[in-house]
């Protein structure tokens, strides 16, 4: 009978653990849990088109949005700089991160967006900051967090929270 009673034990005891599963399978009602995604960095937003064409914005979906404003240089200007309190004229094209897709565009309403006083303008911090120190005939890419967009509010079509990516034209600086 002993021998009976442990191999029995041991039975339920195997029956048991095989029934919680394994790493690579999770039971019924688990939560998977998956590692969080490294932070996006500037380069990781792939961008086509030259100046003055509208431009193509491929977000990754292999990292997260920053939460730091990024900026780069795409086509270096070689006019007047932007600097705090100019006037100048801009042509944008505004990617939302979450939906990958365009929300704004200057572009496709043939409209360059005039902005007054750079730096203190009434435009998102994002732009304020991010266009100092371009130069007229340049073309620059920011990756604008919720801090410094539209933050919990959001805006028309882009929702609450939602970083913003634009490629953005600096057409004339006076």
């Amino acid at each position: 009978m002993r021998a009976i009673g442990k191999t029995l034990i041991v039975a339920a005891l195997a029956a048991s653990l095989a029934a919680c599963g394994n790493a690579e399978e999770p039971s019924v009602g688990a939560v998977r849990t998956t590692a969080a995604l490294p932070v996006c960095a500037v380069d990781d937003v792939a961008v086509g088109g030259a100046f003055g064409a509208e431009p193509t914005i491929t977000i990754p979906g292999t990292c997260s949005p920053p939460t730091e404003l990024l900026s780069k240089d795409l086509t270096a200007g070689t006019g007047k700089d932007v600097t705090a309190g100019v006037t100048m004229l801009t042509d944008y094209h505004l990617v939302a991160w979450s939906t990958k897709s365009v929300a704004d565009s200057s572009f496709t309403r043939g409209e360059p967006f005039p902005l007054e006083n750079v730096g203190q303008a009434g435009v998102i911090d994002g732009w304020n900051e991010g266009l100092i120190g371009m130069k007229e005939g340049g073309r620059r890419l920011l990756v604008v967090p919720p801090a410094k967009g539209y933050g919990a509010r959001g805006q028309g079509q882009i929702k609450p929270n939602e970083t913003l990516v634009f490629v953005i034209d600096a057409v004339q600086v006076s």
